[in-house]
């Protein structure tokens, strides 16, 4: 009698990957896939799908002072319409990731929730662990009350489920167009590799995985990037863009002292609020440092990060709870200036950067005319601002942009 594999049977050594872009290529693939993991993706490009169970391997160029290629290995994947397939794989996994970017979280999670019916009716002492690959905050929380909409009542979600939240801190550029026509799963990324994680989170064993960085407080860690990694990129992007709209790359601005000294002064004023959010967990030297390190990555001439990709979206970028306002709404509630901050993110409203295409990003352009057309509307409809609570940080905004607009 021929020995048929049990379907149903979690394999610890696999991970699933919903979204098989930049982050979950270059990053959670590549980690995952040195330590012997086997990766499969969930993906909606059928390029990147076909090409993936074709060749069973990607390459990710690591480019810094001195470039290195990896070949991350024993790679799958499944269409995100093959709902059957996805379900099988999530039930049997050993981890599951999601990196898809914020506006399509919320998509992803029925099927995920599919997945978890069905592992816990064959394996109900097998607990998954799903790491939230995602920029946002309260990512685990939002994950959380979609996958109770999603699930049957009574369904142990505190016992069964753990949802780790990270702060992704890898910078990760648009692939040229010539580079991604030669190879289209190939991706580009900066030297640095460290995931960090709420190690709280886990249901089972943190996996033994090198990179991997378990905090205790991994809220102070996500505004950590938030409000110092998101806020300092966008700042160069913004202010350098303002003096140097020729420019294509990041580095390019930054070469310019006044770029980076204005970048890293805003980033300081940030850090200087984040330590009094969280004095447990940062001193203002242990922040100075990073801010400085975050300096010298911004500045990787190598890995040919654009003006474009840092600055672009600026309805998210510019939005009030992202990288300005969170920093602006904490700064409010602990009584600190934050006149830098709110500076570095008026130079937003000037930004008109555009991709290789010469194209501006599609939303970019409709906020903007809806800032040309009524300001104070467009803060509120476009950015998501209180019209009561955020009304003095938008009449200074409002301030601001003129008084800079009325100078060219």
């Amino acid at each position: 009698m021929r020995h048929t594999e049990d379907r149903s049977q979690v394999e610890i050594q696999k991970i699933v990957i919903f979204g098989a872009g930049k982050i979950g290529r270059s990053f959670i693939g590549q980690l995952f896939g040195k330590s012997g993991y086997k990766i499969v993706f969930v993906d909606v490009d059928p390029v990147i799908i076909s090409m993936l169970n074709n060749q069973g391997c990607y390459r990710v160029v690591i480019k810094g002072e001195k470039e290195e290629e990896i070949i991350v290995k024993n790679v799958l994947a499944i269409s995100a319409l093959d709902k059957s397939s996805v379900i099988d794989a999530v039930s049997t996994a050993g981890i599951v990731a999601v990196s898809v970017g914020k506006n399509a979280l919320e998509k992803v999670i029925p099927v995920i929730a599919s997945g978890l019916k069905k592992r816990y009716n064959d394996n109900p002492d097998n607990p998954m662990d799903i790491i939230l690959a995602e920029n946002m905050r309260s990512a685990a929380d939002f994950t959380k009350e979609q996958l109770i909409r999603n699930l049957p009542d009574g369904f142990p979600v505190d016992s069964y489920v753990g949802l780790i939240e990270t702060s992704i801190g890898k910078m990760v550029p648009i692939m040229p167009l010539a580079e991604a026509e030669k190879d289209p799963l190939m991706v580009f990324a900066e030297p640095y590799n460290t995931l960090i994680l709420d190690g709280k989170g886990f249901k089972s064993p943190i996996p033994d995985v090198q990179g991997l960085a378990p905090k205790n407080n991994i809220k102070a860690w996500v505004d950590r990037k938030a409000f110092i990694h998101n806020l300092g990129h966008a700042t160069a992007a913004y202010y350098g863009y303002f003096h140097h709209p020729e420019a294509v790359y990041i580095y390019e601005v930054l070469n310019d002292k006044k770029v980076s000294q204005f970048t890293r002064e805003v980033m300081l004023q940030s850090a200087a609020i984040l330590r009094a959010v969280y004095p447990d967990d940062f001193t203002l030297h242990e922040l100075t440092v990073h801010i400085d390190d975050l300096l010298y990555r911004f500045s990787n001439e190598a890995l040919l990060d654009t003006v474009f990709r840092v600055g672009h979206d600026l309805p998210r970028k510019l939005g009030a709870d992202d990288r300005f306002m969170g920093s602006i709404h904490l700064a409010e509630l602990n009584n600190m200036p934050y006149h830098l901050i709110i500076k570095a993110m008026s130079y937003g409203f000037f930004f008109r950067a555009r991709d290789e295409k010469g194209i501006l990003f599609q939303t970019d352009t409709l906020f903007l005319q809806a800032l040309s057309d009524d300001f104070e509307s467009a803060l509120i409809m476009h950015l998501g601002f209180d019209p009561i609570k955020d009304d003095s940080v938008g009449r200074e905004l409002k301030d601001l942009f003129h008084k800079e607009n009325n100078k060219s």
